[in-house]
């Protein structure tokens, strides 16, 4: 991979440094994950899955939590996810959401799939026609539910994302 300098080293050394030490001390899975902005490391997160029974709680999602709580914005933009592994389709989304401008990675999605975490379903599941997913998915249109989406549009503080 082009592009990967010093820095990006010593990020991606301290993401997989978190997922040894957290899968040892049995937080969850071998995932660890660092977000950089302007030099400083702004979160940190890895695996919590097991160990709080959350299935959010992937080391990417959860250093995006850590860190847009402790500089009190949503928005990463300008920063580096340093992720141990190919960030799934849940934590890819959530880096889109942040607004995360790289992702560096050191594991594939497909060495994951080869030690039991396969996201395979989910990547082939997306693009599918509603009914055709796996999981039945019904639309049901609702007045009262689309009231909400007109009051959203005519809020006049809100706070747009």
């Amino acid at each position: 991979m082009s592009n990967i300098d010093t820095n990006d080293q010593i990020y991606m050394a301290r993401a997989v440094e978190l997922s040894r030490q957290h899968m040892e001390a049995g937080a969850g899975g071998p995932f660890g994950a660092v977000i950089v902005r302007d030099g400083k490391v702004i979160g940190e997160g890895w695996n919590e899955v097991t160990s709080t029974n959350d299935p959010t709680a992937h080391a990417e999602v959860v250093a995006i939590r850590k860190a847009c709580k402790d500089i009190g914005d949503f928005s990463l933009e300008g920063a580096t996810l340093y992720a141990s592994c190919e960030p799934c389709p849940m934590c890819l989304a959530s880096a889109y959401w942040a607004r995360i401008s790289r992702i560096v990675f050191a594991n594939s999605r497909q060495e994951a799939a080869a030690i039991g975490f396969d996201d395979n379903l989910i990547y082939e599941e997306i693009p599918k026609p509603i009914a055709e997913r796996a999981i039945p998915t019904l639309h049901a249109p609702n007045k009262d539910a689309k009231a909400v989406f007109a009051a959203w549009m005519a809020k006049a503080d809100k706070v747009e994302y």
